[in-house]
């Protein structure tokens, strides 16, 4: 994998963290976060649609890796309205 389609992957995890932070209604954290949640997101999503016999809809081939955007969006919507979730019921408690 070369430096360019490193970077690649990188924005295309960041542009699908930051959707799926859009989904869930937040926007916490910067580019950083939006690409750790675009990854977590695609990990997530692939999962849950393994689970659930669903196809790859949308996938983006970077330098012969499948990077499932579709997934990677609804996985990391998921993932942080579970954190939020979490969060608020952690308010609560205290």
């Amino acid at each position: 994998m070369t430096v360019l389609q490193f970077l690649l992957l990188l924005l295309v995890a960041g542009v699908c963290g930051s959707l799926g932070q859009t989904l869930a209604g937040t926007s916490r954290g910067g580019l950083l976060a939006s690409i750790a949640l675009g990854f977590v997101g695609a990990v997530v999503g692939t999962w849950m649609a393994g689970l659930m016999g669903l196809p790859e809809v949308f996938t983006l081939d970077i330098d012969g890796r499948p990077f499932p955007a579709i997934w990677s969006i609804l996985g990391s919507a998921l993932f942080v309205a579970m954190l939020g979730l979490v969060r608020t019921r952690g308010r609560e408690a205290a």
